[in-house]
Formats: structure tokens, sequence, C-alpha cells
């Protein structure tokens, strides 16, 4: 007959052993799911526990400590996946493009290819530029090309292609005329 404990008085004994895997791992448990399934780790190891393999609280400290990395993983590898899925989603409805306006983010409208055939726009636009400033909004607007293969292209350097493009903003912002025409197109 063995005197073995049961399990009441394994858990009163060793319920610390819980929340000591918990703090070691550095994990928040406001819900007290991991201490849930430290607890049944702790019962899976009372339940599968053979003496003669060595002491019982080693044999607890893995379990219980494996059982809830196993979690965490889950956990993190689960909110991972919705933050993609999340991202994806907001991609699909506004094109992930936002302005800001205050605090809030508003998506910035699209502009469809039929207004880059619009055959009154882009004069219009062109003559509101410099020769530089239209380079940097037919390459970097309509070709979609970087900044890097401009300034290449163009044998200038990263920073003055960059300045191009905050001079074509700049007037975008002053200039009302140009904003209405491109607002009336859209």
């Amino acid at each position: 007959m063995t005197n073995k404990a049961t399990f009441d008085e394994i858990f009163e004994q060793n319920k610390r052993r819980i929340h000591y895997q918990i703090h070691k791992l550095n994990i928040k448990d406001p819900q007290g799911e991991y201490f849930q399934e430290g607890l049944c780790a702790m019962w899976n190891a009372y339940e599968s526990y053979q003496p003669d393999k060595g002491p019982m609280s080693t044999y607890f400290n893995y379990i219980i400590r494996n059982r809830l990395i196993d979690l965490l993983r889950k956990q993190t590898r689960e909110y991972n996946y919705s933050k993609e899925i999340i991202l994806e989603n907001r991609t699909l409805i506004d094109d992930g493009n936002h302005k800001r306006l205050g605090e809030a983010y508003s998506p910035i409208s699209y502009v469809s290819d039929h207004l880059l055939n619009d055959p009154y726009l882009l004069p219009f636009i062109k003559s509101q530029l410099t020769e530089n400033q239209w380079k940097w909004v037919y390459y970097f607007i309509i070709k979609d090309k970087s900044i890097k293969y401009i300034a290449t292209r163009e044998k200038t350097t990263i920073d003055a292609v960059k300045s191009w493009g905050k001079q074509v903003k700049k007037k975008f912002k002053k200039n009302k005329d140009l904003r209405a025409y491109i607002i009336e197109g859209i």
C-alpha cells in the first residue's frame, strides 16, 4: 500500500510554484488564465509522476514551466496573426493611406487613373510648378518611383529631390485655385 498524498494536499504545498513560474516568465495574468494552465499542468504532473525518475518538485517545475511557455507562444502566435488580418483588412478598406486631422486619422481619397488622363489637369499642375518640382510630381506621384531613383536619374542628391517634394506640397497648400481644380476633378 502506497502512501500517496491527495492532489489537494499537493496543491496546497505547491500552488506558490505556479505563481513563481508565472513571475519568472514575466507574464501578466490578470484573468488567472496562466494560473489555471499551471494548475492543469500540476494535475497532469501529479497523475504521471514516477518517483523513481526524480524529485516531484523538479518534475512539477519542468511541466508547469513548459506548459506556460506553450500557452504564451500560442497566444503570441494568435495575436500576431490577428494583427496581420486587421492590417490587411484596413489596407483593403482604405488603401492604407491616411491624413491627419487633429488627433484623428482619415483615409486619403484615392485618385483614379482617369484623373491622370484628364487633358487639362496635368498641364495645369505643370504650369504651376518649376521644372524640378514637376519632375518630382511626375516620377514620384504619377510613375510611383522612389526618391533614390529620381535622384539617380536627374544626377542630383536625395535631399534635393526631397526638397522638390516639400516645395510642391507647400504650393498645394497655399494655392487654393490648384486645390479647387484638383478637388473638382475628383
